[in-house]
């Protein structure tokens, strides 16, 4: 999710409860809630090398209580005073683990067994940035400034934990939230599954949400020659004919030979649902292969990206990752 997501939710843990077990708990949720993302760092060294670290080992099961200690320290530092390590640290592991719960929901995923397993574990019910999550988080930010003032203004008492009933609301708001996107995905894979396209069995198949409503699913169709591209609306009869059908290239050297690039070793690590294309490169006998991530874009928008230069004896020129539009020709 993005870091505002992350903030919030760390602040909601905290007026819960959780700030009530250490003074400092507040600033170590928030930094802690966020901590995991310090690999976006990586992104100095090329978007290559960001494929690579971006949620990697600070997205681990591994480094989750070392990065709370981390972040227990580092307010100490600052805090300049003693503090309680225990149930500081505590609050700390929430946040982290909140951070992994939350990235796992998203198409992107992580990996949470690393070193020991390059998994990635994904629930695909959630995109990065999420309006609904965002308005139920900021309504509860603002809803204990709204109590202080009509308060202020009746001449009630101030309560003793401003805060606590409205960031319950939002976290369970967003355990239920997340839980009916879960089932709902599960009934567009399954609405997926259940068809025949062009009179092929499908391989396998995905659904990524929508940006809005939780009943629209993008899916990925993948049978033996073609991915689809298919929109469902669970509230309508759905058309398996219909769609955007992409054929896959046929095995071929200059796929090969891209291959064996750092750029694409790297990318297809990554990526899930890879469709790959082979035109004319830039130059007169010159070659250019595209593998592009069909979870993040299609060919008339393309997202995650590798792409290859290479002339006709198939030495390759340049390879790179990209997460836009490959470069003009």
């Amino acid at each position: 999710m993005d870091n505002i997501t992350h903030t919030l939710t760390g602040l909601m843990l905290s007026r819960a409860g959780l700030n009530r077990v250490s003074p400092e708990a507040t600033w170590v949720l928030l930094l802690a809630a966020n901590a995991p993302d310090i690999d976006v760092s990586s992104a100095l060294g090329g978007s290559l090398t960001y494929l690579h670290y971006h949620r990697h080992l600070t997205h681990s099961l591994l480094l989750l209580p070392v990065l709370a200690a981390a972040c227990v320290l580092a307010v100490r530092v600052l805090a300049r005073r003693p503090m309680a390590w225990k149930p500081a640290y505590l609050a700390a592991l929430a946040g982290v683990a909140s951070h992994l719960i939350l990235d796992s929901t998203n198409v992107y995923g992580v990996r949470l067994l690393l070193p020991f397993s390059e998994r990635w574990f994904r629930l695909d019910i959630t995109n990065v940035v999420d309006v609904w999550i965002w308005c139920a988080l900021f309504l509860a930010v603002l809803a204990p400034l709204l109590a202080k003032l009509v308060q202020s203004e009746m001449g009630g008492a101030q309560k003793r934990y401003p805060g606590q009933a409205s960031a319950v609301a939002a976290l369970v708001f967003l355990l239920l939230y997340d839980g009916s996107r879960y089932f709902l995905h599960e009934r567009a894979v399954a609405t997926l599954e259940s068809r025949i396209y062009g009179g092929a069995q499908p391989r396998r198949v995905a659904a990524a949400p929508g940006p809005f409503s939780v009943l629209r699913w993008r899916g990925i169709v993948e049978t033996a020659s073609t991915y689809r591209i298919m929109e469902i609306n669970l509230l309508e009869e759905f058309d398996a004919a219909g769609g955007r059908e992409f054929f896959k290239a046929e095995p071929s050297d200059a796929i090969e030979a891209a291959n064996r690039t750092e750029a694409f070793r790297e990318f297809l690590r990554f990526s899930s649902y890879p469709l790959w294309q082979v035109s004319a490169g830039e130059g007169e006998n010159s070659i250019r292969v595209e593998a592009m991530d069909l979870r993040f874009g299609d060919p008339s928008a393309p997202g995650f990206a590798a792409v290859a230069d290479m002339d006709r004896r198939l030495q390759v020129s340049r390879a790179w990752f990209t997460f836009g539009p490959p470069r003009p020709r």
